[in-house]
């Protein structure tokens, strides 16, 4: 696949580069996916459907990736097609999920809080109202909002928010759903543990080693598009879905895409580190005042390793790019169709990860011998690396300190800012009431004689094209017992039996300097708002939803 104009590997994104590529893209249209010429003609005449009134919405979610990894945020990981989203749209450095898959999930569609939603930790019905591992129906999807507003409703990729058929996508508002119905999986085949299906039909994928998943759910994500501008509902607007497993755990990616980065990552973590954050330094993504957060205390210095060590290591994090790598060419046929169809300039697109890169150490191989990447490996890239993916902040997925929470958003679209950067804070609450703010859809009371749940989320739209908007007072966050608020600039912050810290994120973004011990009173204040919040979501202390087991 050819390389975005002005993106090449090796060559760092750098500001006045990302700036070029802004003015470039508009004439290169879709870099990496360009087809042969007489293909574009034949297509652009067969394609070129009368535009609905109301843009198309297509949500495509990274899963595990780090708020570093990709170009437009510092990494040097090959993402010319989301570099050309942020260059044609507008980048935010302060948006947050939830700290974990499936909570994110729920809130992305919902524009709730997870725990209103059922959804308050992963997919385990614990028995509290909070924690039932499933969408629960005092919550409407953004499927079930569009569709009687006369949106088709596609999904293409990881439900994770309810794994008994009751609770399939298609019970949920979706016309259309292909993909994986579980958490995490093989990518090459399917883990017997597992469950894909399509549409509300168990699906198997083929055993002739054609298969791998993101290509797989972006397959069917083009050709629900395509489908829909062929079909008797062209004249009107779609919601696409499009929610990628890449790069969560396992490392699995073609070898093509691997040998990109074979000798990248041989100068180890500590480096890589240091590189993302001079290059975030430049492109106005980290403020200088922000000290780089230190090496994690269970990371080792990339020098104190042997040598064969640091081979193994750096082939996790070749695999772990190579993931993302996949996944940027996947977007890329997704924005190459959008133009194909003529309906690129009517559709808003938005991209952003669940959660913080993924420190959980996993090592579960047929073959532990098996090379990283092949499919009877089945291991993660670990902590130190989870650490550079997250560059400059502080800690991982599951956390509710920055590095657990702070994602990537990118939004392009009719009437969007091009080339733009957003300090406001946002949350993924805020996409749905985005959504159905660009749909011309007014969040109802009740929906199908069952009443709903206020959403706390506000749209994102007066920001995404350059005005103001009223903000939220305070956005908070709960996940296995780490706890959050975060209220102007400052933010207070717990890990799990662990007590108050609190940060002025203005001045310390990266959470190196804890003022709670010089502001008790504020520690007070803060910590009484949070636990008004969680009373009222539904939040249980950890220790009550899962008890600690008996030895």
């Amino acid at each position: 696949m050819a390389v975005s104009p002005g993106i090449s590997i090796g060559v760092p994104l750098t500001r006045r580069r990302f700036l070029a590529l802004a003015g470039a893209t508009a004439a290169a249209g879709a870099a990496g996916c360009r087809l042969p010429k007489f293909q574009r003609e034949r297509k652009t005449i067969m394609n070129n459907p009368a535009k609905p009134s109301r843009p198309n919405l297509v949500l495509i979610l990274a899963d595990d990736m780090g708020w570093s990894d990709i170009g437009c945020y510092g990494g040097e990981i090959r993402t010319p097609n989301i570099d050309r989203l942020a260059a044609e749209g507008v980048r935010f450095t302060q948006f947050y999920n939830t700290a974990r898959c499936c909570p994110s999930r729920a809130s992305l569609l919902t524009g709730l809080y997870p725990h209103q939603t059922g959804v308050g930790h992963m997919v385990t019905d614990y028995g509290h109202p909070a924690y039932r591992g499933f969408l629960n129906d005092r919550c409407a999807t953004l499927a079930e909002l569009l569709r009687p507003a006369g949106y088709a409703t596609y999904m293409s990729g990881k439900w994770h928010i309810g794994e008994q058929p009751p609770h399939w996508p298609r019970r949920r508002g979706f016309d259309r759903f292909f993909g994986l119905i579980s958490g995490a999986s093989n990518y090459w085949r399917l883990d017997p543990e597992r469950q894909m299906a399509e549409d509300d039909t168990p699906w198997t994928p083929p055993a002739d080693g054609s298969f791998y998943m993101t290509d797989a759910f972006t397959e069917r994500a083009v050709r629900m598009m395509r489908d829909h501008v062929a079909g008797r509902r062209a004249g009107d607007p779609f919601f696409l879905y499009l929610a990628y497993t890449a790069p969560h755990w396992p490392l699995h990616a073609h070898d093509e895409d691997i040998a990109r980065y074979r000798d990248r990552y041989r100068g180890g973590w500590d480096r890589l580190r240091a590189e993302r954050h001079e290059r975030q330094l430049e492109m106005g993504l980290a403020d200088p005042k922000w000290k780089l957060s230190p090496r994690h205390p269970k990371a080792p210095a990339w020098d104190s390793l042997s040598s064969e060590r640091q081979a193994i290591e750096a082939e996790k994090m070749a695999v772990y790019a190579a993931q993302v790598d996949r996944m940027d060419q996947g977007v890329g046929r997704v924005l190459q169709t959008l133009d194909d169809l003529g309906i690129a300039d009517h559709t808003v697109v938005l991209f952003l990860s669940d959660n913080g890169g993924c420190a959980e150490e996993i090592e579960r191989s047929r073959d532990p011998k098996a090379r990283t990447g092949a499919p009877d490996s089945f291991r993660s890239y670990g902590l130190p690396w989870a650490n550079a993916s997250n560059t400059p902040l502080r800690l991982f997925k599951q956390f509710v300190h920055e590095g657990g929470i702070a994602t990537p958003l990118i939004a392009r679209g009719p009437g969007i800012r091009r080339g733009a950067l957003s300090d406001a804070v946002g949350h993924v609450i805020d996409l749905a009431p985005t959504c159905l703010d660009f749909a011309g859809v007014a969040y109802p009371a009740e929906l199908d004689g069952r009443a709903l749940t206020p959403q706390e989320g506000r749209t994102l739209r007066p920001l995404f094209e350059g005005r103001a908007r009223g903000g939220h007072q305070t956005i908070f966050w709960e996940h296995q017992g780490h706890r959050a608020l975060r209220r102007g600039d400052w933010k207070l912050v717990a890990s799990h039996g662990e007590p108050w810290e609190l940060y002025d994120l203005e001045a310390d973004r990266t959470e190196t300097e804890n003022l709670g011990a010089a502001r008790p009173e504020l520690v007070s204040e803060l910590a009484a708002e949070w636990q008004r919040w969680a009373d009222r979501v539904g939040v249980r202390p950890w220790e009550d939803v899962r008890p600690p087991r008996r030895r």
